[in-house]
């Protein structure tokens, strides 16, 4: 979320870049990949939720996050050598496993975008309630209930309109807001080194090291970390508008999975030296509302934290915009072919857009919020909530790409050699774990999100044995349109 958009990152990309004049460079594709990640967003809330389960050992825990994102994404990377115009995982699981599995992988893909969308609203409510707070206003009571309105109102105001250069605007400043996070860090670690930091822990190098913390504790946690990688792929979908996409998609994957790990890495060593690895810092730090902002305020000062919070603001709304319009997408076209109410398989006369299944997507993500709301949760419990969930249902999705490069990988004619299968297989024993350490030794209301994902894909199976020709017409269709 990065995300980064996972973030519907497919079709959006697709969109911005319709009508270029000339070809994408691998920096350039790389760009957008990591762009649509939203790094910012990520490294502002998801080394939270890490920190309050393995302490200091934060950096550790991303160091195993982007080692297991480097064993899925080698699906993606081999894959896009032989199929150009892959777009998303529905379309690799489509051709190679078949339209079937091509309809199960976009229906938990269609799970993963749904709550990414619903999370999302509450990274805005929190950055923008931590800018009100950097800039001396107070937010009243159930106020951020009004940012996840008004926020996703205005997605839907900009998505029936196909409004590119809102998006392109929001990804430009996401990549500046990529070089202000860096900057901040270097700051702190400097401030931490020299001892003119507010803290006395120095530079903990052991940080870089589980620690005391169990490697149950490490992998469950890796699930936030594994998030701020959602959305790498989103560079499969430039293959028409890059130069010699067979060989710049994988490199331009490779070099934007490699870029986001070494900056995640770096930012998350900097947050936890920053706030301390003693108790207290370890305390401080799993108890932020958004620690870039936190830190900017305390290394910087007040403005720095005001730009970050603004920065950060603008990222998490254009993954909602990319979310949002990669779920009606999916949402109209499982429609079209019958699965749905036929009004969501509607379009604009005027700009094309699915309106119909926009407001629906929509709708549906202003009621999840509300509903955590009336639990008695506030952005915090609607971000991570909802991102777990949404995290669970891309582990599955992401699996199909691992099981489809393995299946192409000893097909007969096979370019690839059979040794390499070890990569996908390692992957999906990552993406597994994952999943497992999920339902195993959690409390409420954590130990609930691993059947929720579980069910969506089961339902998912569930339309395949009940109408498998249904199944294999809408897998079919992703498939052909997402491969050009």
């Amino acid at each position: 979320m990065s995300e980064s958009s996972v973030t519907g990152v497919d079709e959006s990309t697709h969109s911005m870049t319709t009508g270029l004049h000339r070809k994408l460079r691998v920096w350039e594709v790389t760009a957008l990949s990591v762009g649509f990640m939203g790094p910012v967003m990520a490294m502002s809330l998801n080394g939270i939720g890490v920190a309050g389960l393995v302490g200091k050992a934060v950096p550790f825990t991303f160091l195993v996050s982007f080692a297991g994102t480097m064993l899925v994404a080698y699906a993606f990377i081999r894959l896009t050598r032989y199929f150009a115009h892959a777009g998303s995982v529905y379309a690799l699981a489509g051709a190679t496993l078949g339209p079937r599995a091509g309809f199960f992988g976009g229906f938990a893909l269609l799970g993963t975008y749904l709550f990414f969308s619903a999370c999302i609203t509450g990274a805005c409510a929190v950055f923008f309630g931590a800018m009100l707070g950097e800039l001396g206003l107070a937010e009243p009571s159930g106020g951020w209930l009004v940012v996840v309105v008004v926020s996703a109102a205005l997605a839907l105001a900009l998505n029936v309109r196909e409004s590119t250069v809102t998006t392109r605007t929001l990804l430009a400043i996401g990549m500046v807001g990529i070089v202000v996070m860096v900057v901040l860090s270097l700051i702190i670690i400097a401030r931490v080194a020299s001892g003119s930091a507010p803290v006395s822990t120095g530079v903990d190098l052991g940080t870089l090291l589980p620690g005391e913390a169990s490697m149950t504790a490490v992998m469950t946690a890796a699930v936030f970390g594994f998030l701020s990688w959602a959305g790498f792929e989103s560079g499969t979908s430039l293959g028409e508008e890059t130069r010699d996409p067979k060989r710049t998609i994988p490199k331009a994957l490779t070099y934007a999975v490699v870029l986001a790990g070494v900056i995640y890495t770096l930012v998350m060593f900097a947050q936890t030296i920053g706030y301390g690895t003693d108790a207290p810092g370890q305390e401080a730090f799993a108890g932020a509302s958004s620690t870039l902002t936190e830190l900017s305020s305390t290394y910087v000062g007040p403005w720095f934290a005001v730009l970050i919070s603004v920065i950060a603001f603008c990222v998490a709304f254009a993954s909602l915009l990319s979310c949002t319009a990669a779920a009606a997408r999916l949402v109209f076209a499982l429609a079209r072919d019958g699965f749905g109410p036929a009004p969501l398989a509607t379009t604009s006369a005027k700009t094309g857009a699915p309106v119909v299944a926009t407001v629906t997507v929509i709708g549906l993500t202003v009621a999840l919020a509300m509903l955590l709301a009336a639990l008695g949760g506030g952005p915090i419990e609607v971000y991570y909530w909802y991102a777990t969930i949404a995290t669970l249902c891309m582990v599955v999705a992401y699996g199909m790409a691992s099981v489809g490069v393995i299946r192409h990988t000893f097909r007969p004619g096979s370019p690839i050699r059979s040794w390499e299968a070890v990569f996908p297989v390692l992957g999906l024993v990552f993406l597994a774990y994952v999943y497992i350490v999920q339902v195993a030794g959690q409390e409420a209301p954590y130990s609930y999100f691993p059947w929720m994902a579980g069910a969506w894909c089961l339902a998912g199976l569930a339309v395949i044995l009940a109408a498998p020709r249904l199944a294999e017409r809408i897998g079919a269709r992703l498939t052909v349109e997402d491969l050009g």
